[in-house]
């Protein structure tokens, strides 16, 4: 046997699409970078806290068993739910809110997005092929990641409506993946809230949701002046959300089932055939507003939050006023794109230390 013939069944990928998708963010280099880029706590508060690849796996993990349960596609859920956060700068929501408005403030229009920019990363600036930019993903993925469970029209999409039917919804798949995230990000931002002793469950047991956990976690003996009832508490949240959203859930039509092409088949108008019952959406959105102000809007969150916009606006100040502070990479493509957008897409790529230490060498102080 010739050497070429020895290893050539392994020229077919055994893989199919989705995994492959999969597979190939799993390795890129945005991927990596969440590991040190900010979810609500900033990443050097504690190894504790959750990051955005911490949270990006339990999405994933969630949505994977949701998927599984309705009969969709699991890997389909799962590379999108890896993915839907990739474009988020540092700093979480407050720095791409920054960035938005810095931009716009100079007169581009367009701003920043983190779902848009999610989107640039897998389709123009991971760089892994000689032929074409991005990861050569499928249509589904990166529909998935651009759009959620609503129609998504952004000035940005213009070319792209015809192609990812904006006046549609995506895949079940991706929903899925969005309540999925609802479900991650609920609850462990508690479990975080309460470690870092933001929050108590004093002022979660006044909360209707929180007291249906509360139930469950004391029908099995834990008990809140107990270590181990916050965990119990989280679990025990997850689990009723998990439940609640596959008893409600109705995807028996065919149309819906894995087997089908994966297009943008529902009509913005029509009921959503995935989602939590209304009683438990109700609730989820009353506890969300009081996490929004009892945690989210918390001293020492918003003082951190404040310092990482700091952060923001100096960089871009900089990098604005001066070309020659980009690392050569990015100077060179600012020969074929717009000088904004090039330090738009180096400051979302930067993690929350790396930002820190820049703008500690370009102002010759710490924050």
């Amino acid at each position: 046997m010739r050497p070429d013939e020895r290893f050539h069944h392994f020229q077919v990928d055994f893989r199919d699409p989705y995994a492959r998708d999969r597979d190939r963010v799993l390795h890129c280099s945005s991927f990596r970078r969440l590991e040190y880029k900010t979810q609500v706590f900033l990443n050097h508060e504690g190894d504790y806290f959750r990051t955005r690849l911490t949270h990006s796996l339990e999405v994933s993990q969630i949505a994977r068993t949701l998927s599984r349960m309705l009969q969709l596609n699991e890997t389909l859920a799962e590379v999108i739910a890896l993915s839907h956060d990739l474009g988020h700068t540092p700093f979480g929501h407050v720095g791409g809110d920054e960035l938005d408005r810095l931009l716009k403030a100079d007169g581009h229009l367009l701003g920043f997005e983190h779902n848009f920019q999610s989107f640039r990363v897998l389709t123009k600036l991971e760089k892994r092929y000689k032929e074409f930019d991005g990861l050569n993903l499928t249509f589904a993925t990166l529909e998935g990641v651009l759009k959620h469970s609503f129609p998504y029209h952004k000035p940005f999409l213009e070319n792209l409506d015809e192609r990812f039917a904006l006046d549609k919804h995506p895949s079940l798949e991706a929903m899925v993946v969005d309540h999925a995230d609802e479900i991650a990000y609920t609850s462990h931002d508690i479990d975080d809230g309460i470690k870092y002793g933001l929050i108590t469950f004093g002022d979660l047991l006044e909360d209707e949701l929180c007291l249906r956990v509360d139930s469950m976690v004391q029908e099995e003996g834990v008990y809140p002046d107990e270590p181990l009832y916050r965990h119990r508490f989280v679990a025990g949240l997850i689990k009723l959300l998990v439940e609640d959203f596959i008893e409600n859930s109705k995807v028996g039509a065919a149309r819906y089932r894995k087997a089908e092409p994966i297009v943008a088949a529902l009509d913005a108008r029509e009921k959503l055939p995935v989602g939590f019952s209304e009683v438990t959406a109700r609730a989820l959105k009353i506890l969300k507003k009081r996490l929004f102000k009892k945690l989210y809007k918390h001293e020492k969150i918003v003082r951190k939050m404040y310092a990482g916009k700091q952060c923001i606006k100096g960089l871009y100040t900089a990098f604005n006023d001066d070309t020659d502070l980009l690392p050569v990479h990015q100077k060179a493509l600012l020969e074929t794109r717009p000088k904004h957008r090039v330090i738009a897409d180096y400051m979302a790529a930067m993690t929350d230390r790396y930002a820190l230490k820049t703008y500690h060498e370009l102002y010759g102080l710490s924050l």
